[in-house]
């Protein structure tokens, strides 16, 4: 009879409550580990919505990986009985001649997305809350739509729970070192604990716990902002969700109270943070002006006063494809950091992957492109 693995997960956020709950399901004895507790709103998690879509604006080797986490975000709302994921479309809008766009066209052709292109005049009279200019192309995913980040972490982490998982709630990790001869020891401020394996899913705080990591994660404060309709709202009308190409390049997702927008930038309007634990979580007026330039240009619709502001903190690599696999000289640490803005639609399938990782040693998921083996240091 094979002995069961211990694996400890260390940080239980977008990936790690994933991993837990993926872990535990298959058999592991699952201890997991955050220094606040799932759900919070200090990383990446939080703001109430973030985009799931099938077609990818950069990299289409992302496609099977997208499917997989598609199956599972199924699973989960099944296990659990509860909506992480409402499916409402996903709007990409740019010049026909941007690059973004002409990968969108041609992702979708190699992999048979569904999808729709949209001329200006059907723009207008469909989805009138859009204005789109002379040579743009908008193209919708039919299966895409937003999750719901805090809910969803939470949710994963209680089914761990409830599988079996140990869940060591405002616990800090200090140090995640290999054992000779095989294993991993976490010290914590309180202990140390041995386990066959740890998956190591720390977000922002990649640097403070993995300081001689050879590839670097550039930590971004991400602002969103959330505006409400003017008075020519039209009650019942389509709300997909968003990307708009070009500059400024942004996304936007309607609440799921039907009413607000929240709006988001990429990854060049992120000032960087040189401290995770003491995030400026106060939004200048002048960090405003890119959104409200938005608002009035491309979302006529909206009021361009915002009615909330949320900081968040995402982390980048230099090629902007995650960090996933094992940490060089050591197997049994498998990292998962550096998702560049696309960490949540992926999660359940990167848990899925860490649990292959650390349970198998391998895993049949297509992640070369992503892996860390063989991957050159920064």
């Amino acid at each position: 009879m094979a002995t069961r693995k211990r694996v400890a997960v260390v940080g239980t956020g977008t990936v790690g409550s994933q991993a837990a709950w993926r872990l535990v399901a298959r058999g592991a004895e699952v201890v997991a580990y955050d220094r606040f507790a799932p759900g919070h709103d200090r990383s990446a998690a939080g703001g109430e919505t973030r985009v799931f879509r099938s077609v990818q604006t950069d990299d289409g080797r992302y496609v099977p990986l997208v499917r997989h986490a598609d199956a599972l975000w199924q699973q989960l709302q099944t296990e659990t009985g509860r909506e992480l994921r409402r499916l409402t479309g996903c709007l990409f809008m740019g010049s026909a001649d941007d690059p973004e766009m002409r990968t969108v066209m041609d992702v979708i052709a190699e992999h048979g997305l569904d999808h729709e292109v949209i001329d200006a005049e059907a723009m207008a009279k469909r989805f009138p809350q859009f204005r789109v200019d002379d040579g743009d192309l908008a193209v919708l995913d039919r299966r895409a739509g937003f999750i719901r980040p805090e809910l969803t972490v939470q949710t994963a982490a209680r089914r761990a729970a409830e599988l079996g998982a140990r869940l060591r709630r405002y616990t800090p990790v200090r140090k995640v070192n290999p054992v000779a001869g095989g294993g991993v020891e976490i010290r914590t401020d309180t202990d140390r604990e041995r386990f066959d394996a740890a998956v190591v899913t720390p977000g922002p705080w990649v640097g403070d716990l993995l300081p001689d990591l050879p590839w670097q994660v550039s930590i971004c404060r991400a602002i969103s902002a959330w505006f409400l309709p003017g008075e020519d709202h039209r009650a019942g009308e389509e709300r997909p969700g968003f990307i708009r190409a070009g500059a400024p390049h942004f996304y936007g997702i309607p609440s799921p109270d039907g009413l607000s927008v929240k709006l988001g930038l990429s990854q060049a309007y992120h000032r960087p943070v040189d401290d995770p634990n003491r995030l400026e979580r106060t939004v200048a007026p002048e960090e405003l002006e890119t959104f409200t330039e938005i608002v009035r240009r491309h979302l006529p619709g909206l009021n361009p006063d915002p009615v909330r502001l949320g900081v968040f903190m995402e982390g980048y690599t230099d090629s902007t494809r995650p960090l996933v696999g094992p940490l060089p000289g050591c197997d049994d640490i498998i990292l998962l950091a550096g998702f560049s803005g696309q960490g949540f639609k992926l999660s359940p399938a990167m848990g899925d992957i860490a649990a292959d990782l650390a349970l198998e040693g391998r895993t049949t998921q297509p992640i070369d492109f992503i892996s860390t083996h063989g991957r050159a240091a920064a």
